[in-house]
């Protein structure tokens, strides 16, 4: 199958099974915005619940909720309306505006020509002869753009406000009142999920690069003269693919493999606390069914850097679909943010030391597209797998991130099946378990649904269930069934979400292929 191919299924059984789909579509659509549909909900919210434990609830770390509206204050002191640009080309003939770099890395396959700077890609799009994709004509110059969508406040429009580009703003301007509440001690972090808004001139690869997305921010607060992270243990063994601002220079073709602890003690990154994050990322991707060789670092050069970074690695992921993408970024954003709104405000930014002195906490960032690692986790799931009947397709989530866990349904839809079999139902929902009752078609039929959407298990109550109170739990990424008690359910469901081997949690049913 080509990689357009994957992409291609997988957005239409996304539209199908009511994953996502293009917003607006009754109107023909607007490019970069996105609507889910029900099981496409619960996998976000599941992928953002796996956020937060990952790099929230075991820390102890804060979260905020802020608007997405914000005054153009903060984006005139945060550097935004100077720098939050990109260059884009409009086409002489149609009008028609497209990001420039992307139309060079379509034509050319080169990477990251963003980095490049505004001379380099104004001289490639001349060398490469590039026209506009839609209509052959020339294309003007580029200029900068800013990206940031523009409101006005209040009913008159006396205040111009932006809407937010990114979360961590809303960090920074509350970071007086966090402090405060974590009885003023440093090291701590402030986090938040939720909206952001960038007006993209050409969103492409669905939801890769939206318009208005999800994004899951967290801001590490430390002082610069004890940099220590008190967990660094917990990830100084992992071994990372990492590729280097000066192997990135140079060019470099493989990865450098090295651990956590190697990596900080050689200086390759800069702070403990940044190695930290990057561990506990590695291990967030695979608890989305990302293995490690699918998964790398690589460093920004400093034309590529944001304004305020003093070393970013972008979290990458190797996606069938369109290579290597980003799907994280690990910044490190020093005092800049907290120096600027403290000049912007008016208001003291500054902490004390034990020792009496005064400082600028400095700031580890690790931020992470919530829309971006819905589409990785389908598409790391997918399988097409081919019976002696049928070819079928099943999303083999990792069991806590599908979007319902277990299936409930009747053999037949007579004879008391339905009721007994809500009755179960009813018993997994009080349980705590996402479930879903499913009684429409044949049972193979019903299975077949259930595997393209990902369920885990599917309970079948048939006439042994009237007669004897068994029931038949079926799995879906081996396709075998155990009879178990209708009593021990709840039991074996728990043991099997908290990893058991399917067959274990009952008595094997020997069956012919499906």
């Amino acid at each position: 199958m080509s990689t357009g191919n994957i992409y291609e299924t997988i957005t239409e059984i996304a539209k199908r099974r009511g994953f996502f789909w293009p917003s607006f579509e009754i109107y023909g659509n607007i490019a970069g915005f996105t609507t889910y549909g029900d099981v496409g909900v619960k996998l976000k919210r599941n992928i953002e619940a796996q956020w937060r434990e990952s790099f929230v609830r075991r820390q102890g770390f804060f979260e905020i909720e802020d608007p997405i509206v914000n005054s153009s204050k903060v984006f005139e002191a945060s550097g935004h309306l100077a720098n939050f640009k990109e260059y884009a080309a409009s086409c002489s003939q149609c009008g028609r505006g497209f990001r420039a770099d992307h139309l060079i890395e379509e034509k050319t396959g080169m990477e990251h020509v963003e980095a490049q700077g505004g001379d380099a890609i104004k001289r490639l799009l001349v060398e490469n002869n590039i026209k506009c994709p839609v209509c052959g004509g020339a294309l003007k110059e580029p200029t900068l753009v800013l990206t940031m969508f523009q409101t006005q406040i209040g009913a008159t429009g006396t205040e111009v406000g932006y809407m937010r580009p990114e979360a961590a703003q809303g960090m920074f301007t509350n970071f007086k009142r966090c402090y405060q509440a974590n009885r003023e001690r440093i090291p701590f972090a402030i986090s938040q999920q939720g909206k952001v808004l960038r007006n993209e001139v050409s969103p492409r690869r669905g939801m890769h690069r939206l318009r208005e997305f999800t994004i899951m921010e967290l801001e590490l607060f430390f002082d610069p003269q004890n940099p220590a992270c008190p967990w660094f243990k917990d990830v100084e063994e992992e071994k990372v693919r990492l590729y280097t601002e000066e192997m990135e220079e140079k060019g470099a073709k493989e990865p450098l493999e090295i651990t956590i602890k190697e990596a900080v003690a050689k200086g390759l990154v800069i702070t403990e606390w940044q190695g930290y994050f990057m561990g506990v990322g590695k291990r967030f991707m695979q608890s989305l069914g990302v293995p490690p060789e699918r998964q790398q670092f690589r460093a920004h050069l400093p034309q590529e850097r944001s304004h305020y970074s003093s070393q970013t690695f972008d979290h990458e992921v190797y996606t069938k679909s369109w290579g290597w993408i980003e799907v994280a970024g690990h910044a490190n954003r020093t005092d800049y943010d907290l120096k600027a709104h403290q000049k912007g405000s008016g208001v003291d930014m500054s902490v004390l030391r034990k020792d009496g002195t005064r400082f600028i906490p400095h700031v580890i960032e690790p931020s992470y597209g919530a829309d971006r690692l819905m589409f990785v986790a389908m598409e790391t799931a997918y399988e097409l797998r081919e019976t002696a009947k049928e070819k079928r397709t099943i999303f083999r989530f990792p069991r806590n991130l599908a979007p319902y866990q277990v299936s409930v349904q009747p053999l037949v839809t007579k004879d008391g099946l339905p009721e007994k079999a809500m009755t179960v139902y009813d018993t997994v929902l009080a349980e705590g378990y996402r479930a879903v009752f499913d009684d429409g078609g044949s049972i193979g039929r019903r299975y077949a649904r259930q595997d393209e959407i990902g369920t885990p298990l599917a309970v079948t109550i048939d006439y042994t269930t009237m007669e004897k109170g068994i029931i038949t739990i079926r799995e879906r990424d081996s396709w075998e069934q155990v009879t178990v008690h209708v009593d021990e359910l709840p039991a074996r469901l728990h043991a099997y979400f908290r990893g058991a081997e399917f067959r274990s949690l009952g008595q094997l049913v020997v069956r012919g292929a499906e």
